[in-house]
């Protein structure tokens, strides 16, 4: 897997490419696959993302049929002994959580170390767990071949100076065991060894081997790069009527024998009047009708993040409990025969180790709707490792693309600085060179099209969408059926209140959540004078149409609005990067946190921020 020098970092990576190539090709027999992961002794004892991987190790969402894990234990991190590296007695001590056996080998043994990778495939492959192969061994150079080790450990570096190599260790032991010609057959063997090696270097440069791609492989082959103009407007991912409402229908059928939870049963009856008398779905609804589109069309979508089953706020039901025997129903497991499954999976307490092995899925298929969900979108912190080293870099450093979805859930409600932002701000930082994608979406219907053009594109972009939480159930972000049936996403929505742009005088435009507020008092006050403008896709920055928005109200001043503090949100990215628009921005102060604690602060700093736009 490309490996970035976060030590450690990678792991979660190779075993979410490992079930993604399982689950892909394999139909889940994880026998087919093995994942094996290289630890030095320092970093497999200090880094958590491996405590966090080996927790994964026998979780349904995310098991591989056991890693072999090879630790290369040179006794010494950089330039720290051991003694200061950990408490533990082993640097393989965590093995034991999961009672992960490892065999502790000496390195200068090279039979012993062959033997210890054999007994290591044949476990894994009876047992299907992890194992551990502990090589204790020696750093003969410094830590980058260059650095000298002298300055910290003299001593060691001494005896290592006069130790033998491995190969003069073994050959001495043969020659001492009934070999005494040895010595002569290792330089023997070693001339024919680099011959061989340089002869199949020769014939291959003349005559490349025959390679049989994977599915995916071709999949994959099949992508192109994005241009700048694949972001001018987005592709078609309308579905016919007839299919929205089998859909629809298939969502809400529940088995005979199942007894939903009566709160559950209520909410889908709710959802099906809305449906049957006004023509429109919530968000919840329209967000699960995009998966089910695309797994009828026979693409794997998995989503799996702190309680996505249910949802954290109580939206999504995607899997049901029966309130009288706790058994699961998928509702979008049932559409049809050949239907691809819906893979969701309520994931552990974790944030860097799953999103980055759902980065790790999505590499092995592009044909996989990815999708890593936040409880709240300001634990993605947690995982920001991942997110600078491989979602936000991967294509440039590596030449690979990559479709992972990252739902994060984010707004201002007065619930404090734990639970208000997904900062929004670094996304953007990170944006350059359409590297990914960084919505912030209102409607269910753009929803719908944002998830649907993951895989409609004919390329691979991260998308990092900012979530609603109480507007999950906000009347104005449900969407009718023709929604659904026409077009594709919206990357800006002009003011539909405003029946004269030419009597425009103030233009706010915005993202998310706040439009809802701004939206409410435009229409109590019944402003005409001020358009609203949505911008639902911040990166790659929709110019074109906000150029044409900038001309249909030529007579406005224009102000971004933003609940977040001036410091933080898009107000700085926009400032540097729309061009041929001037102007201000409206925010709360600038703040070290990201959101006050108090509610009733809360609800004074919101209103300034509504009256200012309005007054200004």
């Amino acid at each position: 897997m490309p490996n970035p020098s976060h030590l450690e970092a990678v792991d979660p990576v190779v075993v979410g490419f490992s079930r993604g190539k399982a689950d892909t090709i394999f139909n889940s027999q994880f026998d087919k696959i093995l994942p094996i992961l290289i630890h030095g002794d320092a970093s497999v004892a200090g880094q958590g993302i491996v405590y966090e991987v080996l927790q994964m190790s026998n979780l349904h969402g995310y098991r591989t049929g056991g890693t072999i894990h090879f630790v290369i234990n040179n006794q010494i991190g950089f330039t720290t002994d051991f003694s200061d590296a950990r408490s533990a007695d082993y640097c393989t001590s965590v093995a034991a959580m999961v009672q992960a056996p490892v065999i502790h080998i000496n390195g200068d043994d090279a039979e012993a170390v062959v033997k210890a990778a054999e007994i290591a495939t044949r476990y894994r492959q009876k047992f299907n767990s992890d194992i551990f192969i502990d090589m204790v061994c020696y750093r003969r150079h410094g830590h980058n071949e260059g650095d000298d080790p002298k300055y910290t450990q003299p001593t060691l570096y001494s005896l290592i100076e006069k130790h033998q190599n491995p190969r003069e260790v073994y050959t001495n032991f043969l020659m001492e065991n009934g070999t005494p010609e040895a010595k002569d057959l290792a330089k023997e063997m070693e001339k024919k060894f680099w011959a061989d090696l340089q002869e199949r270097l020769d014939e291959v440069k003349q005559h490349p081997l025959p390679y049989n791609y994977q599915q995916p492989e071709l999949a994959w082959k099949s992508l192109r790069k994005a241009v700048a103009e694949d972001f001018d407007n987005s592709p078609t991912t309308a579905i016919a009527e007839t299919e929205v409402k089998r859909l629809f229908d298939g969502l809400m059928k529940i088995p005979e024998k199942f007894t939903p939870l009566k709160k559950v049963d209520k909410l889908l009856q709710e959802k099906i009047k809305l449906f049957t008398t006004e023509n429109k779905l919530d968000w919840a609804t329209g967000e699960l009708l995009a998966y089910s589109s695309i797994l009828v069309e026979g693409k794997i979508v998995r989503l799996s993040g702190q309680d996505v089953g249910r949802g954290t706020f109580s939206h999504r039901h995607a899997v049901l409990r029966d309130e009288n025997t706790d058994e699961y129903y998928n509702r979008l497991n049932h559409f049809q025969d050949n239907q691809a499954q819906f893979r969701i999976y309520n994931s552990l307490l974790s944030e860097y180790g799953v999103l980055g092995f759902e980065y790790g899925y999505a590499l092995a298929n592009p044909d996989a709707l990815v999708i890593w969900e936040a409880q709240f979108g300001d634990f993605c912190n947690g995982a920001q490792t991942m997110i600078d080293q491989f979602i936000s870099a991967g294509e440039q450093k590596w030449n690979r693309m990559n479709g992972v979805t990252m739902l994060l859930p984010h707004g201002y409600e007065g619930q404090g600085p734990e639970h208000s932002s997904a900062r929004l701000e670094r996304f953007l930082q990170q944006c350059a060179e359409l590297n990914m994608v960084v919505t912030n979406i209102t409607t269910a219907a753009n929803l719908f099209h944002a998830l649907r053009r993951q895989v409609a594109w004919q390329f691979r972009k991260p998308l990092i969408n900012f979530s609603p939480k109480a507007n999950l159930r906000y009347t104005g972000s449900y969407s009718h059926i023709d929604e659904f049936t026409n077009g594709g996403f919206k990357e800006t929505i002009d003011d539909s209140f405003v029946p004269d742009a030419s009597a425009v005088k103030k233009v706010l435009f915005c993202t998310g959540k706040i439009y809802f507020e701004l939206a409410e008092k435009q229409a109590k006050e019944n402003r005409q004078d001020i358009a609203i403008i949505r911008v639902e896709q911040l990166y790659p920055l929709p110019q074109k149409q906000l150029d044409t928005l900038y001309k249909k109200y030529a007579k406005a001043i224009w102000f971004w609005v933003q609940e977040e503090p001036l410091n933080m949100g898009a107000a700085s990215f926009l400032k540097m990067n729309v061009k041929g628009i001037n102007f201000g921005v409206i925010s709360r102060n600038a703040s070290a946190a990201t959101a006050t604690g108090y509610a009733k602060v809360h609800k004074v700093e919101q209103e300034e921020i509504i009256n200012m736009a309005f007054g200004i």
